[in-house]
């Protein structure tokens, strides 16, 4: 399967599995350049979502973390308060973007749409068909 295949094939079971749980949501796939190489927006998805789903990779990928590993440490008196605003794109420092590194992508999944936990959810199944 090729390199687009893949990532569109992993968009779509994300897809898939935000349906399932009733979802809506917005669909980010960035490669460890940080750049955007795939995105959906549901029908029904929140229009912000649109450039959470993309924030949350761009943390993903940038710190190479889950975007929601980061939460407390960004806080006020965390050791990295303020660092969200430090990169030209906004990062965003709550669950829902997961880092990838696999034989075959290395990269980052960003969801916004549903809960936290929907979030991670619907990015663990695009990160699992990667």
């Amino acid at each position: 399967m090729s390199y687009n295949d893949r990532i569109s094939a992993a968009v779509a079971a994300g897809v898939a599995k935000a349906k399932e749980l009733g979802s809506p949501s917005s669909i980010a796939v960035l490669c460890a350049g940080r750049n955007l190489v795939a995105f959906q927006r549901m029908e029904g998805a929140l229009l912000a979502s649109i450039e959470i789903s993309q924030g949350k990779a761009y943390t993903a990928a940038s710190l190479r973390l889950n975007s929601g590993d980061v939460t407390q440490a960004v806080q006020p008196g965390g050791p990295f308060y303020g660092m969200e605003h430090t990169q030209r794109q906004p990062m965003v420092v709550f669950a829902g973007g997961l880092y990838v590194a696999k034989d075959s992508f290395t990269g980052a999944v960003g969801v916004a749409g549903g809960t936290l936990e929907q979030d991670v959810a619907v990015a663990e199944a695009v990160a699992a068909a990667l």
